[in-house]
């Protein structure tokens, strides 16, 4: 089954025998009558499994050609439940261009417990080996990173990861199933916060794990149901209903993408545009051929190099909403250094790259023209 079939169809079988609803029934009930002691019908209470749950679950492994699907209650819950694999004194090697929840989760909270983080520049994977030891146990990654956009070679550091018996856990987020699919690439996990290109709309919160591996997964299963951090089933049809359309809405967001980003490498005012697209992009030609296209996001910073230079362009758009997140159908713009990547110390974010004048845009699906017009006129021209 192709992808844009999958999207519709994929793990929907027989998704309601009882009156056999194109679309998954919201099943919205806490509990479920057991024929007898002990005998239910595959669900028996709504912490550890729902029906329109488990149609997503599905959809989610199908498009990530992956087996088992897991869903949470948000993104962070997801990289929360795989954290939870862990044990006092394992250590976790991570990129130090990361979103900034996840550096606060890493940081903040499992830190406490013992485990120790490794932030590093990936952009040369063979780095990762520098920092392998006999209590090293996960490499998380994002590619493309947030905010900066910088590309890490799945298939090296799989390599790297096989080798040493270590897990490896991508998060899809920014590429999306559309583009790119680690699992294939010999990653063990694979993270997405649904809040944004699967469920697309910018009207649900929701995370999830795809794995093929049965051992593993049955550990996250058991995580997600003690833990407790499981979606409601209302937010299950959104992302299910939201999938079905990620194919054309990533298409267009694609195309606005490169649009926009051409426009504002051109544009007199713009100093530095953050696209894995371009040719001079680092890591180029391993995008290329990790990913199918280059997305919707793109970053830059103006050249008058200032937090309020920053700040003035966001506040002047019109057609661009001034907001948190990414991934809807609507363009949206904000600040990474007091938004999204706040809880990284400046001077950690600003080794990165995420400087005070950088701002994030996340490209939708609206008309080109209006968006350039609108970044037109919000940079003074």
């Amino acid at each position: 089954m192709k992808f844009n079939t999958k999207v519709i169809h994929g793990g929907q079988e027989n998704i309601d025998p009882a009156y056999n609803a194109v679309m998954p029934p919201i099943y919205q009930t806490t509990t479920f009558k057991q024929k007898s002691h002990g005998a239910h019908q595959d669900f028996e209470y709504a912490r550890s499994g729902n029906p329109t749950r488990a149609a997503l679950e599905k959809a989610y492994a199908s498009i990530e050609n992956g087996t088992y699907g897991i869903s949470f209650g948000s993104g962070l819950a997801a990289i929360d439940a795989v954290l939870k694999l862990l044990m006092p004194g394992d250590e976790v090697i991570s990129t130090s261009d990361l979103y900034g929840g996840s550096y606060r989760l890493f940081d903040k909270v499992f830190k406490n417990f013992g485990i120790k983080f490794h932030f590093v520049d990936m952009n040369d994977a063979s780095v990762i080996s520098n920092h392998i030891n006999d209590r090293t146990k996960l490499v998380w990654i994002e590619t493309p990173t947030n905010p900066m956009m910088n590309i890490i070679d799945i298939l090296a550091v799989a390599k790297i990861t096989k080798k040493h018996n270590l897990l490896l856990a991508v998060d899809n987020t920014f590429a999306t199933p559309y583009l790119q699919n680690p699992l294939d690439m010999g990653a063990d996990i694979v993270m997405h916060s649904a809040t944004k290109y699967l469920g697309g709309h910018s009207d649900v919160v929701q995370g999830c794990l795809v794995i093929n591996d049965e051992e593993l997964a049955k550990k996250l299963y058991f995580i997600q149901n003690a833990s407790g951090a499981v979606p409601g089933p209302q937010d299950c049809f959104l992302v299910l209903r939201g999938i079905k359309t990620l194919h054309v809405r990533m298409q267009r967001h694609c195309e606005n993408g490169k649009a926009v980003a051409q426009f504002l490498r051109e544009h007199p005012k713009v100093d530095k545009v953050y696209w894995p697209g371009f040719t001079d992009h680092p890591n180029h030609a391993i995008a290329k051929s990790q990913m199918r296209d280059y997305g919707g996001m793109v970053s830059f910073t103006t050249k008058a190099s200032t937090m309020d230079s920053a700040i003035n362009v966001i506040e002047n758009l019109k057609v661009f909403t001034l907001a948190e997140s990414l991934g809807g159908v609507e363009s949206l713009a904000g600040h990474p250094a007091t938004m999204t990547h706040a809880s990284i110390p400046k001077v950690d974010r600003e080794q990165s790259g995420i400087v005070d004048a950088l701002i994030r845009l996340s490209v939708g699906i609206e008309d080109i023209e209006d968006l350039l017009a609108d970044l037109n006129q919000a940079l003074g021209n």
